[in-house]
């Protein structure tokens, strides 16, 4: 039988969270810096899209320097973990494939003193248009064991790109990654559609399996402002939601500040409000 439940003309989900806290915002800087390097410019600034974002009360700023450059360059990283120094309750997350730059980064950062709170290893190929699919078990644990114990050696939270596969979840664990951060497209292209209950149900899965054997729950990739609240109120424990290309779409049209708000809303309605009187004293 089916988690949840949703016709085409009226949604309905039922609202299924795991106490704790509620789901934070990390923003994806990535499509600002694509956008700065078409011409050899500063402009748009990659550090002021993060300070406006962070101002604007995202909890988080996320980069993915893939080793061609094609975006995020080796010094805003560097510049960007230096501004999270004035951050100190906010989150740098870096994504990118351990076998390929991502560890240089975690390596100098750690060296340099820079803040770096999360990893994200993502299997990217060195040329890929973008991320596509999740790691794969048994297969990929051994080369990640070793790295994933780099990073905890520096105090870095090792989160894994995963496909919503509920049985993929212990796997992820016994490896000793601290999260999943759940790959959402096929959910995206399925919201709004006759397939929306099917692909929730999915993720929901995933998510209890992994909140089964306290293992974190990320989620991102192509998470917009019409599909984010539906997507959080049927999967549980979502920690945080990672977000580049709708919100920084948005903000071309809205200011970096209106979108993030936006966006904070959206997770907002997602979460049940307590009334005043039914607060525990």
């Amino acid at each position: 039988m089916p988690l949840f439940s949703r016709s085409h003309e009226q949604p309905a989900f039922q609202a299924t969270h795991l106490p704790g806290r509620k789901t934070t915002l990390s923003v994806n800087v990535n499509k600002v810096a694509l956008l700065r390097n078409t011409r050899h410019l500063s402009i748009p600034s990659v550090m002021r899209a993060a300070e406006q974002c962070l101002q604007a009360g995202a909890q988080g700023i996320t980069v993915h320097p893939r080793p061609d450059g094609r975006h995020i360059r080796p010094d805003d990283v560097y510049e960007l973990a230096a501004l999270m120094k004035d951050w100190p309750h906010c989150e740098f997350n870096i994504e990118g494939n351990p076998l390929h730059n991502l560890m240089d980064f975690v390596r100098n950062l750690s060296a340099r003193g820079l803040p770096l709170h999360q990893c994200t290893f993502v299997p990217d190929s060195k040329d890929q248009f973008t991320s596509d699919h999740g790691w794969s078990f048994p297969g990929d644990a051994e080369r990640l064991r070793p790295l994933i114990a780099q990073a905890h050696e520096r105090g870095v939270r090792v989160s894994l790109f995963m496909d919503p596969l509920s049985t993929a979840m212990a796997a992820v664990k016994a490896v000793g990654a601290d999260r999943v951060e759940l790959y959402t497209e096929s959910y995206a292209r399925a919201w709004s559609s006759t397939e929306t209950n099917q692909s929730l149900n999915q993720f929901a899965e995933a998510g209890w399996a992994a909140a089964a054997i306290h293992l974190g729950v990320n989620a991102g990739h192509d998470l917009n402002r019409d599909n984010l609240t539906d997507f959080l109120r049927a999967v549980p424990g979502v920690l945080e939601v990672s977000i580049g290309h709708a919100l920084i779409a948005d903000a071309l049209e809205m200011g970096y500040a209106a979108a993030v708000k936006d966006y904070l809303r959206c997770i907002d309605e997602a979460f049940p409000r307590v009334l005043p009187d039914e607060a525990s004293p």
